[in-house]
């Protein structure tokens, strides 16, 4: 248990400065974009791409390891849609609240499963046949960047300067943590397997 906290902090901090960056670059986008009707649209966009990235990755190093496709496609499949919710919406909501932001709660898997389901197994697919892991990754976190935060301006409504500040913070945590647990700590879990440290090599 130890040394499985160890491996997952390792991977927390070597993937930090690149969820900085992207966080950043997001808010700074999201300052010229939240008075129009774009943050719904693109929440709405860049979730179901951050499933397909995410299963991808997940599946991919599930495969790499042990070659059972069906396992492959639940792992993949459970990991980019649990943790991808929690990732853009469970935590942003609960995260807002918590600042007195008043989000709403709006959970795509409910009010648009086919949507969803489609995004992941066509990821998980992907992700079997080509096992590409880090671009998949690095796609997959910034992508979940501006789904967490246009899921937050889409869904609070008073948005302040206060408010990019406090969603900085929020989204990173809502980013950094569920990303490296889908992407690499969950497939891991499943195959019973030390994980291997920065191991993406396609």
């Amino acid at each position: 248990m130890e040394s499985r906290l160890k491996e997952t902090l390792h991977e927390l901090k070597h993937h930090s400065p690149f969820t900085l960056a992207a966080t950043l670059v997001g808010v700074l986008i999201a300052i010229f974009l939240y008075k129009t009707n774009l943050p719904v649209t693109i929440f709405e966009f860049a979730h179901p791409l951050h499933i397909l990235f995410s299963s991808i990755v997940t599946a991919a190093i599930f495969y790499k390891y042990k070659k059972n496709f069906i396992q492959a496609v639940f792992v993949g499949m459970l990991g980019s849609v649990v943790i991808g919710s929690i990732s853009d919406i469970i935590l942003p909501y609960f995260g807002g609240n918590l600042f007195n932001l008043k989000t709403a709660f709006h959970l795509p898997i409910i009010e648009t499963p086919l949507i969803i389901l489609s995004a992941s197994l066509a990821g998980t697919i992907i992700g079997i046949k080509t096992q590409l892991t880090r671009l998949p990754h690095f796609i997959h976190v910034l992508l979940s960047t501006f789904a967490s935060l246009f899921y937050l301006i889409a869904f609070t409504p008073t948005i302040n300067p206060t408010f990019f500040i406090l969603a900085f913070a929020i989204v990173f945590i809502a980013v950094i943590i569920p990303c490296c647990l889908s992407d690499i700590v969950f497939p891991f879990f499943f195959l019973g397997e030390k994980i291997k440290h920065c191991n993406c090599n396609n």
